[in-house]
């Protein structure tokens, strides 16, 4: 760090030259860290309130320098910090904030617009609604469709979901749902908790989300959706959307989005597709198959900020329902009525944020700054090390694979001794057995994970398929490369020894 510059005075704002000095200081310590996060320990270390103790309880009364400030942030922060931007983070769903959507991120913290309606930022209006239209370009979505960005997936399906309230209920807009049928929104076993979520704040409850069973894929079957539907109807319960997924949180499993359109349409539902992780992968033209049909949904979310390298958060929702959309939050008091409103779209009428950042500047930086080609080498090649990690989990032995590979994820898991031995014995009535020999399958795969962890150099994650504890390995960083997955490989396989 640099010598501490005087403390600024009692008015007005950091002085131009004192920022120019530290904003250099902090862009050379953010490039710093870029490069030497890999020799970080990717999961922190600290315990609960540890860091929260190291911390004055007590804002200062006077000011500090800028010296003061970053001194604490590295020596107090950032070892408190799960490091998301290293190679080896192979947890949830692995993401970069990467070089140029840093900036993007830094430039729109600077000019500060806050794009609620047009006037207050034409550029962060237009630049949204520009850039989004090259993103639904590269996915090979329909033009008509489109797209504004929420902070993340759960608010996009969650506003995704009002839209299909307001088609199916306008009423409720102003008399709410009192003295309506029960609402009923349609989603696989597998789908995001976040669909659960956005049915109980919009008033249909935990109970409004009626989960449909998978195939042994962990796909969404669509006979056993029509079924429900037929039952509910028989029941007296309005149904009103379904959430069809491609990328599911636990598998990354892709839900038969062509059949499911068909039903949506013949019980006339909106289709919501909660393509939050495995949208990304539809710029690649040989990974379309995947996504057959969602160019028909009614609305559609992909993330940014998981698989297109954009930082945290941005998430974007597309629509073939503009106006519906604007109908079921357009709500303009006389302060935010402009001579404009009529002559184009404000942004705080598609959801529930008033303010808006401007979140569109990094998503172009992205864009422009890897190119189409770009991004699609760097999406390609991390299909292409998942599937490799698959291979090793395949050919070894002790180990199993739970789950396809359609995208970036591998879910998988050790097999213990006595559990193989089990497996291996069809004969025997071992019923009784089972459910120790799964707890303890259990207690080894978590150890695996526990040890994994510790060591620093890999994190992981895990799910339940099945009621078997499974381990996942998730690759979307930009800076993974294969010795890193060899490395966790080998440290997956200590560990199953260990364990």
């Amino acid at each position: 760090m640099a010598p501490d510059s005087p403390l600024h005075p009692d008015t007005g704002d950091m002085p131009p030259e004192e920022f120019r000095e530290w904003g250099h200081i902090a862009v050379d310590w953010m490039a710093d860290y870029l490069a030497r996060v890999e020799t970080l320990p990717v999961l922190s270390r600290v315990r609960p309130g540890e860091f929260r103790s190291s911390l004055p309880p007590r804002a200062p009364e006077v000011g500090e320098s800028p010296g003061d400030l970053l001194r604490d942030f590295e020596e107090k922060v950032v070892p408190a910090l799960t490091h998301w931007n290293h190679p080896a983070f192979l947890a949830y769903f692995s993401v970069t904030g990467s070089g140029p959507g840093i900036l993007g991120e830094m430039l729109a913290a600077t000019v500060n617009v806050n794009a609620m309606v047009w006037r207050t930022s034409p550029a962060g209006t237009e630049l949204e609604a520009h850039v989004l239209d090259w993103l639904r370009d590269l996915l090979g979505l329909p033009a008509g469709l489109f797209g504004v960005i929420q902070d993340t997936a759960s608010i996009s399906s969650m506003v995704a979901l009002a839209a299909a309230r307001h088609r199916a209920w306008p009423s409720a807009r102003e008399e709410g749902l009192s003295g309506l049928p029960r609402g009923r929104i349609y989603t696989s076993e597998q789908a995001h908790s976040s669909i659960e979520k956005a049915a109980i704040a919009l008033g249909f409850g935990h109970k409004g989300v009626r989960k449909v069973e998978t195939d042994d894929a962990f796909r969404m079957d669509p006979e056993r959706l029509r079924a429900a539907i037929r039952e509910d109807l028989e029941a007296g319960i309005h149904p009103l959307a379904v959430v069809a997924t491609v990328g599911t949180t636990s598998t990354t499993s892709v839900d038969p989005v062509a059949e499911v359109v068909e039903i949506a349409r013949e019980f006339d539902l909106w289709l919501h597709v909660d393509a939050a992780y495995g949208g990304a992968a539809a710029v690649l033209p040989e990974m379309r198959p995947h996504f057959q049909g969602w160019e028909e949904a009614d609305s559609i979310v992909v993330n940014p900020h998981k698989w297109l390298f954009t930082p945290v958060d941005c998430s974007v929702l597309y629509t073939r329902h503009r106006e519906e959309l604007r109908q079921a939050f357009s709500l303009t008091p006389e302060y935010l009525r402009t001579p404009e409103m009529d002559e184009t779209h404000h942004l705080m009428d598609y959801g529930v944020a008033l303010g808006r950042r401007f979140r569109a500047i990094k998503l172009w930086f992205v864009l422009r700054y890897f190119g189409a080609e770009g991004i699609r080498e760097r999406i390609r090649e991390h299909i292409r090390l998942a599937r490799r990690f698959a291979e090793q989990v395949d050919a070894e032995a002790g180990w199993e694979r739970l789950a396809p590979v359609p995208f970036s994820t591998v879910v998988f898991r050790f097999v213990p001794r006595s559990e193989e031995n089990r497996e291996a014995d069809q004969g025997a009535d071992q019923g009784a057995d089972q459910g120790a020999d799964d707890s303890e399958a259990d207690r080894v795969n978590q150890a695996i994970l526990d040890r994994v962890n510790a060591s620093g150099e890999a994190f992981l994650s895990h799910t339940r398929l099945g009621g078997k504890l499974a381990l996942r390995v998730a690759i979307g960083h930009l800076n993974t490369e294969a010795r890193h997955l060899d490395r966790t490989w080998d440290l997956l396989r200590e560990a199953a020894l260990e364990s």
